[in-house]
């Protein structure tokens, strides 16, 4: 009996400091930035990723989400998540826009195809699938079977998703509603739309199915954008740089630690504090990308402890 009474005191003692250290946990990730949508497997950041990174943290950025465009990243950004842990997490996914410059064109099943083992070989490594989408503006997707050809790669994404129990992180450009129903279609909960400039009743739709929506510092150069926030919920908005680009200036190299720009820009449109929208989107985020919550409340467990 003595025993037992040793045993229960231990677990209600072990209950208490459990619940102390989530309340505190929950508290120091709600004072800090999520990045939910950046790239920093580019090669803009590859001669100085360390005082990219350490300028971000300078600027409370507590997490970064990092996607690929091109099955080329994959280890790269996997290599970033083991250098700087905790820190970076990586995402794989295929962009419905494949290669650069005049080499620019719609993707096709063969660019995902021959990678599909390495979301298998790293599901325990990645947070989400993405970036992903569709991306239906003419001079890049002419023709029906273009389009046909990223909605296949864009559903092939979605079920890798589902069969590993991720969120995906998605593009939308000019393809706003037909993204949001296929989504829909396949029963995805947990999307965000970043950069969405989709029309505002479309934002209300994926609102409704539970998505959140993400807008870079270039938004706060747009009036039309303005009116989008104005509409989400920002129960429903994440913050994100999509850095290196769209920043400010289109001719300066966008970062991880212009997250305040974007921050305070919502802040102004919603008419709260900064501090407000900070506390919200980083809940949001940890919501969506379950992962980040799991890693970092272990982390800070050992830490504690």
């Amino acid at each position: 009996m003595k025993t037992r009474g040793l045993i229960t005191h231990f677990v209600y003692k072990f209950k208490q400091k459990r619940a102390q250290i989530i309340f505190i946990y929950t508290n120091i990730m709600a004072r800090g930035f999520i990045d939910c949508h950046c790239h920093l497997s580019a090669d803009e950041f590859t001669q100085d990723i360390d005082d990219v990174l350490l300028r971000a943290k300078r600027a409370g950025v507590k997490a970064l989400v990092a996607v690929t465009e091109g099955a080329s990243e994959f280890e790269k950004v996997i290599l970033l998540s083991k250098t700087y842990p905790g820190f970076v997490f990586p995402c794989f996914g295929i962009h419905p826009l494949q290669g650069s410059g005049q080499d620019l064109h719609s993707v096709r099943i063969q660019d995902l195809e021959p990678f599909l083992p390495l979301f298998q070989k790293y599901r325990a490594d990645i947070v989400a699938v993405g970036e992903i989408g569709l991306d239906f503006t003419p001079w890049f997707a002419r023709t029906t079977q273009e389009r046909d050809e990223q909605i296949k790669v864009f559903i092939k994404q979605l079920e890798i998703a589902k069969e590993l129990d991720l969120p995906v992180n998605v593009h939308s450009r000019s393809a706003a509603k037909v993204t949001i129903d296929t989504m829909k279609e396949l029963g995805i909960r947990q999307a965000l739309l970043h950069n969405f400039a989709g029309k505002p009743s479309v934002a209300m739709e994926g609102v409704q199915a539970g998505f959140c929506f993400s807008f870079p510092p270039a938004v706060s150069k747009t009036e039309q954008r303005a009116k989008l926030i104005r509409q989400i919920p920002l129960e429903h908005i994440c913050l994100e740089t999509d850095s290196p680009a769209l920043g400010i200036d289109k001719h300066i190299r966008n970062e991880p630690g212009n997250i305040m720009i974007c921050c305070e820009y919502i802040a102004k449109i919603k008419g709260i504090s900064s501090d407000a929208v900070m506390e919200v989107t980083t809940q949001n985020a940890l919501r969506l990308f379950s992962k980040l919550k799991r890693y970092n409340y272990f982390s800070y467990i050992v830490s504690f402890c």
